[in-house]
């Protein structure tokens, strides 16, 4: 008896032991990319820099965008200085998981908000929903889907279709 309870209490130990640590990893994943989003709003360049891996390929919203480390944090620079008076991210919920094989086996994290994009010369403000899906590898950023309505965006902004 005594030894099924030592048994008993070792498994449970290492399967807590083993669930909280996917747990933290899960939590580091998700608060990089809170950390990301934080750099967004706050046109932080170098936090985005610092975030995104060298190698990094951003794809969305549109079928066939891509752009690398370099464009993306120039996009954003030109957007601000030129467009935008900031973006902010509202009622935004994360999630992360790790796919253990295939083709997109590795660390990712989703995220869904409410954004409001604010304009500079414009007096309308334009929220949208979107959907990121970033991959993670060595704390750092290595590929992004970006998912939203391009046409509702438009629309707001008055454009007629």
């Amino acid at each position: 008896m005594k030894i099924r309870k030592i048994i008993l209490i070792s498994f449970t130990t290492t399967l807590l032991a083993a669930c909280s640590s996917g747990d933290n990893v899960k939590e580091k994943n998700i608060a990089l990319i809170d950390n990301y989003i934080e750099a967004v709003e706050n046109l932080d360049y170098q936090s985005m820099e610092a975030l995104l891996d060298e190698n990094y390929l951003g794809l969305g919203p549109s079928y066939g965008d891509s752009i690398g480390k370099t464009e993306a944090v120039e996009n954003w620079k030109f957007l601000a200085e030129h467009l935008y008076k900031g973006v902010t991210y509202n009622r935004q919920r994360s999630v992360a998981v790790s796919v253990p094989d295939g083709e997109n086996k590795g660390d990712w994290v989703s995220n869904w908000a409410e954004l409001s994009i604010y304009y500079k010369d414009l007096p309308d403000t334009v929220t949208i929903w979107a959907n990121t899906i970033y991959q993670l590898e060595g704390n750092k950023i290595i590929k992004s889907f970006t998912f939203y309505n391009e046409a509702d965006a438009l629309r707001q902004l008055g454009y007629q279709f």
